[in-house]
């Protein structure tokens, strides 16, 4: 099986991410996209990030009865910081039937050189990239299988969500329903 990786902290995932996700699934050559939640991004501040369990529980809520989409706790299970060599090398090992194809949006493109192992990743995977405002074209350090996608996209953000909810703003529609309903009840992000 040809599967996406959709590596992110989905703090909290939100229709942004489900529609990216759909559309891969749905309108290229990948049967699955697996959402890999990441407990600790090595660019982010943990501090920042609800616990791990819940970003995942919420990912299963938005994706239930879909499946082509499904959430992953692989990273869970692997050092920490999460380095995205570290995860498909043990997706490899772990399921060497499946061909995985790296997920990432157009403004990760200018940092990838500086990730654990790029050269490696970019020999070794293809990467399946959703067009950015601002970023429009391959930087010249990105080399290898490097496919551009553009893709009907929402212009929120995890960060918006918290910043509306600490505000208290409603993020009704902006979240699937169901993990809407568990933000209300846990009384997430206030």
């Amino acid at each position: 099986m040809r599967i996406g990786l959709f590596f992110g902290s989905f703090n909290p995932v939100h229709t942004g991410h489900l529609i990216i996700a759909s559309y891969f699934a749905e309108n290229t050559d990948l049967q699955q996209v697996w959402f890999i939640v990441s407990p600790q991004n090595p660019f982010k501040d943990k501090s920042s990030l609800l616990d791990e369990k819940h970003r995942l529980y919420m990912v299963n809520l938005a994706v239930e009865n879909n499946y082509k989409l499904q959430a992953s706790n692989i990273e869970f299970h692997l050092p920490q910081p999460s380095y995205t060599i570290h995860t498909l090398t043990y997706l490899g090992e772990k399921y060497p039937e499946h061909t995985f194809v790296l997920l990432m949006g157009s403004d990760n493109l200018p940092s990838l050189h500086k990730w654990k192992q790029a050269e490696v990743i970019m020999e070794r995977y293809p990467i399946y990239v959703y067009m950015r405002r601002g970023i429009e074209q391959l930087p010249a350090e990105v080399k290898g299988d490097v496919r551009l996608f553009e893709l009907p996209l929402l212009d929120i953000s995890s960060t918006l969500i918290r910043q509306y909810i600490r505000e208290g703003k409603s993020i009704r529609y902006l979240v699937p329903e169901n993990v809407f309903d568990y933000l209300q009840e846990m009384r997430f992000y206030r």
